[in-house]
């Protein structure tokens, strides 16, 4: 997770491919731990449009944090999206965003994409290796 000026706030472990909602969940559910419960979040998600939807239909977040979330989708993901989806979704037809795109993790991630390979998880060890990654990204975005 990245604030607006594209530095991490926090990263997690992915252990398994593709995008999958909990990780978002999850990382959203640690933002509001840390900020005022009134204080409105401008979320920019690649699937930004499906987690809003799942959120109201599946009761993911408590109303008092989805209360104060704007959902949107990444430009550059926005144009593959549904036309409905992004004129409900795509951040330039929102106020809050500004000229914000969302690409701020894809730049991180190639950034550090060199670090993918060596740090891959398997085999015994995957506490050990889950908690070295983790420190070590968290280390080479901060630094």
């Amino acid at each position: 997770m990245l604030c607006h000026h594209d530095c991490v706030l926090w990263l997690t472990n992915m252990t398994s491919a593709g995008e999958k909602q909990y990780y978002a969940l999850t990382l959203i559910k640690k933002l509001f731990d840390y900020i005022p419960p009134e204080m409105t979040v401008s979320l920019l998600y690649d699937i930004g449009c499906q987690l809003h939807q799942s959120c109201l239909k599946y009761r993911l977040l408590d109303d008092a944090i989805l209360h104060w979330i704007t959902f949107a989708i990444s430009v550059f993901h926005a144009y593959g999206h549904q036309w409905a989806c992004q004129i409900i979704y795509h951040p330039c037809k929102c106020e809050v965003f500004g000229l914000s795109d969302g690409e701020g993790c894809k730049h991180l991630w190639s950034a550090l994409k060199h670090l993918i390979a060596p740090l891959c998880i398997s085999g015994v060890s995957v506490f050990w290796s889950s908690t070295w990654m983790t420190e070590t990204l968290f280390c080479l975005a901060a630094g």
